[in-house]
């Protein structure tokens, strides 16, 4: 009969393998989301382009005008002057425009 409680290296062994099972489990629930969740920003905002319509972190919509390494430059509302630069990691949706 297998019990946990058991002594000498056996016991000890199975104490690790359960640890060993509980860190692959906590990786796979926790771990693994998160990366994928990062991959997919990542290649949303490689895709960026000028005229696609995002949606900042703060809730904005805007019209990207302007693309530079680190950062982005929105336009907003419909009146032309409010062009505000900001960060490519405030964007937390980009829409492709319409192809007619």
């Amino acid at each position: 009969m297998f019990t946990l409680a058991a002594s000498g290296f056996g016991g000890g062994l199975s104490i690790i393998l359960i640890y060993a099972v509980i860190i692959g489990g906590f990786y796979w629930i926790l771990m693994r989301p998160q990366k994928k969740e990062q991959k997919r920003v990542a290649a949303m905002i490689s895709e960026l382009e000028v005229g696609d319509t995002v949606l900042t972190t703060s809730g904005f919509y805007g019209v990207v005008i302007d693309i530079t390494d680190d950062d982005v430059i929105v336009e907003f509302g419909s009146n032309r002057n409010c062009r505000i630069p900001m960060q490519k990691a405030a964007i937390a949706q980009v829409e492709k425009p319409a192809a007619e």
